[in-house]
């Protein structure tokens, strides 16, 4: 079985998975989780067709899925400040139903705004999805900040 997201994933890949494993790792006051592999931290995020099937269409998020969620998007903004050497940071505003819009700013620049819906089925079908959709959000960032700089750094 493999371990941690550097055996699975390309070098040049690994720049989202290894964020958000730090923001998992960095939640763990305790070092209850010290023993956990890197990919048993990521499960959570891995909905399979099966377990999206048992969950209600409509329904309200509980608290685990809502902390998940923002360790997501916090992962993406602290991937796009590594690489631009700008800070990000998220801006969410859900309702208690499930939806709402999530935002990260750079200085006065949307680097992404994004509707969410449906937070309470939040997840991915597989690491790999979850890794690709990652990557794509930070890249997407990162191209605002290179296209806006001025903007981005006021």
């Amino acid at each position: 079985m493999v371990e941690t997201v550097n055996q699975m994933a390309a070098p040049a890949a690994q720049g989202f998975l290894k964020e958000l494993i730090k923001q998992w790792r960095a939640q763990d006051m305790h070092g209850s989780w010290d023993k956990k592999s890197d990919l048993d931290l990521l499960e959570p995020y891995i909905l399979t067709k099966e377990k999206r099937r048992e969950l209600p269409i409509m329904g309200d998020p509980d608290p685990e899925t809502l902390w998940r969620m923002e360790l997501f998007y916090n992962a993406i903004g602290l991937a796009i400040e590594r690489i631009t050497g700008v800070m990000v940071s998220p801006i969410f505003r859900l309702h208690h139903e499930g939806f709402g819009r999530l935002v990260l700013t750079a200085g006065r620049l949307i680097v992404l705004n994004k509707n969410l819906r449906e937070v309470h089925r939040f997840g991915f079908s597989s690491l790999e999805k979850l890794e690709a959709e990652g990557e794509k959000l930070v890249a997407d960032g990162v191209e605002w900040i290179e296209k806006y700089p001025e903007v981005a750094r006021y």
